[in-house]
């Protein structure tokens, strides 16, 4: 028993009416359309390109950066925190009230007086003046009792100050450390808050410049702030505060925002 083999002939779809018609066709047969014109071979090759795979066509979403700041961003406040630190130190250690200012004055006795001084007019002293001079210069003299209450007030003071300095640097750092970016090719995301917490997100389109701040403390330590200017009406400037590789954010993002010019089609006039 003989076996036939039948060879089905290659087909495509028409450019024009979408038709199925054979390979080897000039000529549509539903639509009348020539297919090789120059209209023809456009359309076909913009069908080849659609059909492409959708990936390769969209952005790439993966994070291209991800991020804290760093605790250098407090560098001022510590700074401020550690001079008020030294002050409560002082008035937890010290004893002010030791000081000869708030000292009771001790009584002087009165030499012997031998023979009647002779006073001019000139020479005689003037008891109001002595009297104002005494009363004057202890005014701020304190007795036992005040004095162990001011040093306990000094005390509790100096505990008090140093301890609201600490809780605030604590709440700072807290708040510094919540704070989270994340970049990816088509927008800039971030979050902020400890208690309330708010997340807010940037089109990477909307970017039209970009400035990169390093200090001599921060090429040390290896951090940087990257400050960026968008046309967007609710943060129309947009800092990374003191994060780690800064110039690689830089880069990133300066990347980014001229590829989505670039998809978006957006041109920015200074």
């Amino acid at each position: 028993m003989e076996t036939f083999t039948i060879n089905q002939p290659q087909t495509k779809p028409c450019p024009f009416c979408a038709e199925t018609i054979q390979a080897a066709a000039i000529k549509c047969r539903f639509c009348n359309e020539f297919l090789n014109t120059n209209k023809a071979k456009a359309l076909q090759a913009g069908q080849d390109s659609d059909s492409r795979p959708a990936d390769k066509k969209k952005p790439d979403d993966s994070v291209l950066f991800a991020g804290k700041p760093s605790l250098w961003a407090m560098s001022a406040s510590i700074f401020r925190g550690l001079i008020f630190l030294a002050l409560a130190y002082f008035l937890i250690s010290y004893p002010i009230e030791n000081l000869s200012l708030f000292q009771q004055p001790q009584p002087i006795a009165a030499p012997e007086v031998t023979s009647q001084p002779d006073y001019t007019a000139e020479s005689a002293p003037n008891p109001e003046i002595a009297e104002n001079t005494t009363e004057e210069s202890y005014s701020l003299a304190l007795n036992e009792s005040q004095l162990s209450t001011f040093r306990k007030y000094r005390t509790i003071a100096g505990l008090s100050l140093a301890g609201l300095v600490i809780l605030l640097l604590l709440i700072k750092i807290a708040n510094l450390k919540a704070t989270y970016y994340e970049v990816s090719s088509d927008r800039i995301e971030w979050s902020r808050g400890l208690l309330d917490r708010k997340v807010d997100n940037l089109d990477m389109f909307r970017v039209v410049d970009l400035k990169l701040r390093r200090s001599l403390l921060d090429c040390v330590v290896g951090v940087g702030s990257v400050t960026v200017m968008t046309t967007d009406k609710t943060d129309p400037e947009f800092t990374f505060e003191k994060v780690r590789h800064s110039r690689a954010l830089y880069n990133a993002v300066k990347k980014a925002s001229l590829d989505a010019d670039r998809r978006s089609g957006v041109v920015h006039i200074e």
